[in-house]
């Protein structure tokens, strides 16, 4: 089926689901155009520290972009108040695929007709979780890294997504300080993130092999690169618990890759120790 693209993207707004780690990001980098951006998530904490995160970093996106300006977060618990009148939604719940096919069949049902629908998956083709939409030619992937630190972001088509949509989204995206890159087919881990999953895999590895610390590769790390963080350090970032369930799907599709990585992260997970969100991760973040 053919889709009609959506108009008024200026004055429609953006919604969000999931006020995590990177939801809360996605809706820094889409409220800097003075638009309106709707976060959902059922926890009351969760959606207040997501707007306090945008509004308390919003100014300084806002200066490295043409015609930037303070948009409006609204925060909502529900998805059928979130969604109707948004010309793109945005999805960025846990890695946990039963829960984004029911929720993107959900969406089919609910959202305008011209709206597009798409999964913030860092593991997840859009293809797998289409099996209750009725409409997947209006289903995609953008996946965001850590913006605005990390401002790529990979865009990939369902396997039903109309041809016009992903050039739409690259061009719209790079109005708000996004650079959207095109997966040519489909592939598991998009474009960066392959090459990142395994930089990431070796390093767990070599901890867990008793090779060397996180504190050393990340010191290793910055001072090849020059770069101000190190995997460690982004894996906090991104929290350890999200981090299994990434590294999780690689391992369900790719058998014989090492487990040791699963090993190590549960025993930071068992203690607690998630990264930055728990307060302390491969690092301690409690004197922040």
């Amino acid at each position: 089926m053919s889709f009609t693209m959506p108009t008024n993207t200026e004055s429609r707004p953006v919604t969000v689901i999931g006020g995590g780690t990177l939801g809360r990001k996605i809706a820094l980098m889409m409220a800097n155009r003075g638009g309106v951006v709707r976060i959902v998530d059922k926890i009351p904490q969760v959606r207040q520290d997501a707007k306090t995160y945008v509004e308390e970093n919003l100014a300084s996106v806002i200066e490295t972009i043409d015609d930037g300006s303070v948009g409006t977060i609204e925060l909502y618990d529900d998805i059928a108040d979130a969604v109707p009148g948004a010309w793109l939604v945005v999805e960025a719940v846990p890695e946990k695929k039963d829960l984004k096919i029911s929720l993107f069949g959900e969406l089919d049902k609910i959202a305008d007709d011209d709206a597009i629908l798409a999964t913030n998956s860092s593991s997840y083709a859009s293809e797998e979780i289409i099996g209750q939409v009725q409409r997947p030619e209006r289903v995609c992937n953008v996946h965001f890294y850590q913006p605005p630190e990390l401002p790529a972001a990979d865009l990939m088509s369902s396997g039903h997504t109309d041809e016009a949509i992903l050039p739409f989204l690259k061009e719209e995206l790079a109005k708000h300080g996004v650079f959207g890159f095109i997966a040519a087919k489909k592939s598991t881990g998009f474009i960066f993130n392959r090459i990142w999953a395994a930089i990431k895999r070796e390093c767990l590895s070599v901890v867990a092999d008793g090779v060397s610390t996180p504190q050393d590769i990340d010191q290793m790390w910055m001072i090849n690169f020059g770069m101000d963080w190190g995997p460690f350090q982004l894996m906090d970032k991104v929290g350890l618990d999200v981090v299994r369930d990434i590294e999780l799907h690689y391992m369900d599709e790719r058998p014989g890759l090492p487990t040791n990585t699963i090993e190590l992260l549960d025993g930071y997970i068992e203690r607690g120790e998630l990264g930055r969100k728990s307060g302390k991760g491969f690092y301690d973040y409690s004197q922040e």
